[in-house]
């Protein structure tokens, strides 16, 4: 009964390499462009911004941490941590890649001067 239907339908045959061309891809494509521009780029412009950020951290200056605490660097002790003085006496290892914005930066260290130095300008 329901057999001859079936077979009364026209069968198509395989996909052609016709059939698939380029503009099945082009959404896909345009997604992925949408995706990078709005997405991943500005992560990673800001990923860079933080980490020139946190590889500048000096002593003296006045951070915030992620979780929200106050302090004043103390010490930069090796690539990943910072001994941060947050209250008078009490001071606490963070790791540096937490500091997630600085409040106020100190003035780079003038270069010491060499007693020679100091001695070859007041002699010219």
């Amino acid at each position: 009964m329901f057999v001859s239907t079936a077979f009364a339908q026209a069968a198509t045959g395989p996909a052609t390499s016709s059939d698939f061309n380029v503009m099945s891809f082009l959404p896909l494509v345009l997604i992925f462009v949408v995706f990078y521009f709005l997405l991943i780029r500005p992560q990673q412009k800001k990923l860079k911004e933080h980490k020139a950020m946190v590889d500048g951290v000096r002593r003296g200056d006045r951070i915030i941490t992620a979780g929200g605490i106050h302090g004043t660097v103390t010490r930069v002790s090796g690539d990943d941590e910072a001994i941060v003085e947050i209250a008078e006496g009490v001071r606490v290892r963070v790791v540096r890649s937490t500091i997630t914005t600085v409040l106020a930066k100190t003035e780079p260290a003038r270069p010491a001067v060499k007693a020679d130095d100091a001695g070859d300008d007041a002699r010219k």
